[in-house]
């Protein structure tokens, strides 16, 4: 015969997954795809944006701090509206990851849209967010005005670039 607490394990594990709450308050931008809201990191959920170090170059090839572009770009988007967040689980660095809106308006829809980051292809949600990069490629709206590295591969790009820096480990 099981245990009562074999069965309350089972029984747990049968139910549906309760959603987080939303949170909502004032965010501050932490960079093009990330912000802190009452204490929290939250990763808006199917973007990728630019890193806060990133550069990329305009249609004249002149370089310039895309990462940066993309963070004050959503600043300015969210301005002094509240931010309602409603989780989605968590990034690949445990961070949560929630779907954020302002005003309404879906800030990661908006980022996309307007070509301030890419559609993150390893979550649910970026088909909906690809037909937003498609109108900002075709426009050249953003990133798309010039040329870039897809923010995964820059952040790869630059791991190697630091891990080959590293001094070797003394053979003893």
């Amino acid at each position: 015969m099981p245990r009562p607490t074999a069965l309350l394990l089972l029984a747990a594990l049968a139910l549906p997954a309760q959603a987080a709450e939303p949170l909502k308050g004032h965010a501050a931008v932490i960079d093009g795809d990330t912000i802190e809201l009452l204490g929290k990191r939250i990763d808006l959920y199917g973007i990728d944006a630019p890193e806060a170090a990133q550069t990329c170059e305009t249609a004249r090839g002149r370089s310039y701090r895309c990462g940066q572009t993309a963070a004050n770009a959503l600043r300015e988007r969210i301005g002094t509206a509240d931010v309602t967040c409603e989780p989605r689980g968590a990034d690949a660095q445990g961070r949560l990851s929630a779907l954020c809106r302002a005003g309404g308006e879906d800030l990661a829809a908006w980022m996309a849209a307007n070509g301030h980051a890419l559609a993150n292809r390893r979550q649910a949600q970026a088909p909906a967010y690809m037909a937003q990069e498609r109108r900002a490629w075709a426009t050249r709206r953003g990133l798309w005005a010039g040329t870039f590295s897809e923010p995964a591969d820059w952040r790869q790009a630059r791991h190697r670039a630091e891990a080959a820096a590293r001094p070797a480990p003394d053979a003893q």
